[in-house]
């Protein structure tokens, strides 16, 4: 991978998962199976979490059964919220990364995870254990990362507080998450560019929510101070169904293609079948 370079992470789970009409599992099947033609770094495909809370969910491991993934380089990526989901995730060989939302907002920690930042800790600490005797890869979205609605105390030296602390664990890739779409590119600017330089052996990524008209300064943000991996959903479908009632979309993935070039996509990148993809996309969520 070249500086210039930069991995896209398609999120049709964080697409799909607010979503109240369940989609069927065959229509999951063959959009992935779409997405996984395109050449993305990797894909955040469902999550092993409680079937109540997101019942979109629920047929995550029949997804995975219905994958096409012979001679795919992509790499899947299951989000979890406990120890419970880390094992159910750890029992396939296809799953390559575990994904976990810390927020450093105890408000929201505990009304996205249940459980108070303390005990998220624990948690990650017990799933990062289960990863590294599974050969997978713990990814920690550090949630409410740009700041929150909920006026729990934030500053970016929280951020590197959390980071500092976490990476002592092992942990390798930290995304900084936008979940309510609340990150202005000051912030942005400011926290990749003292972040990346602090923390050398990390992979330190964006996954923003953004409404339509300013995606494009978040980005420029993210990406000039040093930022390669992005994580995006086609359309900008989606958002965080525990954070607000109206959804913040995810950042679209064709306005990623669009701000980057062939080159920085990289080699494996097929615009042709990324297209394909969104006609997909199109006809499978709700207008």
């Amino acid at each position: 991978m070249n500086s210039s370079e930069v991995k896209i992470i398609e999120c049709p789970r964080d697409a799909m998962q607010g979503l109240r009409e369940f989609i069927p599992t065959e229509r999951k099947i063959a959009y992935i199976n779409k997405l996984l033609k395109v050449g993305y770094h990797s894909i955040d495909f469902g999550s092993f979490v409680s079937k109540e809370v997101i019942p979109q969910m629920a047929d995550t491991a029949q997804v995975l059964e219905g994958l096409q993934l012979d001679g795919v380089s992509t790499q899947l990526i299951a989000i979890i919220a406990n120890e419970r989901g880390a094992l159910e995730a750890c029992k396939h060989a296809n799953i390559h990364y575990l994904g976990f939302p810390f927020s450093i907002s105890e408000t929201f920690q505990r009304r996205n995870a249940n459980s108070t930042i303390a005990q998220s800790v624990e948690r990650v600490k017990r799933i990062q254990e289960l990863c590294t005797q599974s050969h997978k890869e713990l990814i920690l979205y550090i949630s409410m990362g740009f700041g929150n609605p909920y006026g729990d105390p934030y500053n970016p030296e929280i951020v590197s507080h959390w980071m500092t602390d976490l990476k002592s664990l092992g942990i390798r890739i930290f995304m900084l998450s936008d979940t309510v779409g609340v990150a202005l590119p000051d912030t942005i600017r400011y926290l990749f560019s003292s972040l990346i330089p602090a923390f050398p052996d990390l992979e330190i990524g964006a996954h923003l929510h953004t409404a339509p008209h300013n995606w494009k300064v978040k980005v420029d943000a993210a990406y000039q101070n040093g930022c390669r991996r992005f994580d995006a959903a086609i359309k900008g479908y989606g958002g965080c169904p525990m954070a607000k009632d109206e959804l913040i979309g995810n950042m679209a993935t064709e306005n990623l293609i669009n701000y980057f070039s062939a080159e920085q996509l990289g080699p494996a990148f097929s615009i042709p079948n990324f297209e394909e993809s969104l006609r997909e996309a199109n006809t499978l969520f709700p207008h």
